[in-house]
């Protein structure tokens, strides 16, 4: 006996009329007959007495009409409590470092999903660059952190999103680099530039170069991308940097040029390894985790 059966059948019970009830349920009447015909034949009772008009409950129609409302109101109490008891379990604070990156919105939509599930739960997210995110992890003053590949797989477990930020180059609207569609190493010898402070990005720069980073042209580096727009404009130096992190505030004085060949990095969804999160971390890392790990 199916709660879904008892349901029709306490409509049709209130209605009188298989008609009225399909209306009220918006099943068809021929699907509604079946399911009320196969119900009396595993009661092995009929529970109408069927007239041209309406339907009328007969003795044990009567019957099974008081039990199903007990059973259907004790279905409904018991799921309720467990939504209470959900609720009251995840409820909770979950604090997030992001690094500036086109997959912050990746970021933006699971957690706009989980706290439509889990409406009690908090979040806090701090925005700085990848060592200012990882010292907070270290130090548990965060739970969990979008970073940028490469990271340290010693300390930390993560998933990778599958969206990949494109690496170029920032220039002022009048230099000669503003004239390609792509740089290749050949066009930034010798030519100033801003890096992002982490050692590894550095290093992948280098690679792609196929120089020494000491041979390269690194005026100076940064943390955050705000004040590098100010010192393309200047003519200071073009800075290296994700498109992710230049396109939402890029304007007509400025070009975003992408490297060739391409250099392409992913983000992650990193957490400290051997760590006893609350409820609602564990959860939301488990979110993440369904989501992206292949």
């Amino acid at each position: 006996m199916e709660l879904r059966v008892l349901r029709y059948f306490l409509v049709i019970a209130e209605e009188e009329s298989i008609s009225k009830a399909s209306e009220v349920l918006h099943i068809t009447q021929p699907t509604l007959s079946r399911q009320i015909k196969e119900l009396e034949e595993e009661l092995g009772a009929e529970l109408f007495i069927r007239e041209k008009r309406n339907m009328t409950l007969t003795k044990a129609g009567q019957y099974l009409k008081d039990r199903a409302q007990e059973i259907l109101s004790l279905s409904d109490k018991t799921t309720q409590e467990f939504m209470n008891q959900r609720k009251q379990l995840f409820s909770g604070h979950i604090s997030i470092g992001c690094v500036e990156a086109d997959n912050s919105d990746t970021l933006s939509m699971i957690l706009e999903e989980f706290i439509a599930d889990y409406p009690e739960v908090t979040f806090s997210i701090f925005s700085g660059t990848g060592e200012d995110i990882v010292d907070k992890l270290d130090r548990g003053l965060l739970d969990v952190g979008v970073l940028i590949k490469p990271i340290s797989t010693e300390k930390y477990d993560y998933v990778s999103f599958p969206k990949k930020e494109t690496w170029g180059v920032l220039v002022e609207k009048s230099s000669f680099l503003a004239r390609k569609w792509t740089l290749e190493p050949k066009d930034l010898i010798e030519v100033p530039l801003l890096s992002p402070v982490r050692k590894e990005v550095q290093e992948m720069f280098s690679k792609w170069m196929n120089k020494d980073i000491n041979e390269l042209n690194i005026r100076g580096d940064y943390n955050l991308i705000f004040n590098v727009f100010s010192l393309v404009e200047n003519k200071i130096a073009s800075a290296l940097a994700i498109e992710g992190a230049i396109i939402p505030r890029q304007d007509e004085r400025f070009r975003f040029i992408p490297l060739n060949p391409p250099l392409q990095t992913q983000c992650v969804f990193a957490w400290r390894k051997n760590v006893v999160f609350s409820p609602v971390v564990q959860e939301f890392i488990k979110r993440m985790n369904d989501a992206f790990k292949v």
